[in-house]
């Protein structure tokens, strides 16, 4: 079986006899050696000594008055934080679990990196065997943002990271990075993945080097379909089929999600039967059409009729897809009986 999504920290984790993952010591381990938990050059002995103590025993308790010790706010605020995170990973009997409670119950006090790469742990579970390297570079909208770019009348998407870095690089060499936005390639060194390079992602795939053809190429929007489903599945055990639609044809229709936040204005705005302003069309990324195959697991209101998703790029071109929408909004029964 290819490996794949190796930084996701999979490795770290034990799955579950119900299929979900669960916290080890070794991933609260690889929390505490981020920059962010590495206590500065000004900390205090006692910020010292808790992160030492931690790293010896990952889930040690940690008593009010450990944290009242440290000297500096931010560091008190931030520790009760990660401890009250710890515990709560530790505590669920799944990392899938404790993704569907902050997604229907919000997340405000969690950092969006560290959902992301609660996200990218999960997804990273659902996608256990997937062959498809359309469907993996699809997934990756699901933890990392993305820069779109229409280049030879097709609309592509390339890790915004990715190419911030590139663009930095070639700042230092002198060269314009709009010269770069319009080289063959739109993304400077970036591969466009198709038929012929495709088997290229497994070797670098946390790269994330490979710009997705979403508006050109089938198979990219094919996988991203396949990838809601997987998700869906995964996370709620129910079955949904999705696939992209030019546009929204049913004068009847009931229910969307936005997966993002432009997509939900979009929608709002459709919904509200107001005016779209004169480009919102363009900034549509894509649209689809999800539905669920068991239809007694369905809210009365929408019954049998399909539930559109948008997804859609900020006024800056970047997309900034948030899965937890698909948990959080999915019109379900009351008495559906889901994860």
């Amino acid at each position: 079986m290819r490996e794949f999504w190796v930084a996701s920290g999979h490795h770290l984790t034990r799955r579950g006899d119900h299929g979900g993952l669960v916290a080890t010591p070794e991933l609260i381990m690889a929390y505490l050696a981020r920059p962010e938990l590495m206590p500065p050059d000004d900390a205090c002995d006692a910020e010292r000594d808790l992160h030492a103590s931690l790293l010896a025993d990952p889930l040690r308790p940690v008593t009010r008055a450990d944290i009242a010790a440290l000297a500096d706010a931010d560091a008190r605020e931030n520790w009760t934080f990660m401890l009250n995170f710890r515990d709560r990973l530790v505590a669920a009997p799944s990392l899938e679990a404790v993704y569907v409670t902050l997604a229907r119950k919000g997340a405000a006090d969690l950092p969006p990196i560290f959902l992301s790469q609660l996200c990218h742990l999960i997804l990273r579970n659902a996608l256990e065997g997937c062959d498809d390297p359309y469907t993996l570079r699809a997934a990756e909208l699901f933890y990392r943002s993305q820069l779109a770019t229409v280049h030879e009348g097709t609309l592509l998407l390339a890790d915004a990271e990715v190419v911030e870095a590139q663009q930095h690089t070639q700042h230092d060499l002198h060269a314009s990075p709009l010269t770069a936005m319009l080289q063959p390639q739109a993304f400077g060194e970036m591969d466009v993945m198709d038929d012929d390079n495709a088997w290229t992602y497994w070797s670098r795939s946390d790269a994330h080097a490979m710009a997705m053809n979403i508006g050109g190429n089938p198979k990219a929007r094919a996988g991203l379909c396949r990838v809601i489903e997987r998700w869906i599945a995964h996370l709620l055990g129910i079955a949904v089929t999705v696939e992209t639609v030019a546009s929204i044809e049913d004068r009847d229709w009931r229910w969307f999600i936005g997966l993002d936040s432009e997509g939900t204005r979009i929608g709002n705005a459709l919904w509200n039967g107001a005016a779209l302003d004169g480009n919102a069309a363009e900034r549509i990324v894509a649209l689809m059409r999800l539905e669920i195959e068991d239809t007694r697991l369905v809210d009365e209101r929408v019954g049998n009729k399909p539930v559109y998703l948008i997804l859609a790029m900020g006024a800056d071109k970047v997309v900034r897809l948030k899965p937890q929408n698909l948990v959080a909004g999915l019109p379900l029964a009351a008495t559906a009986n889901v994860a």
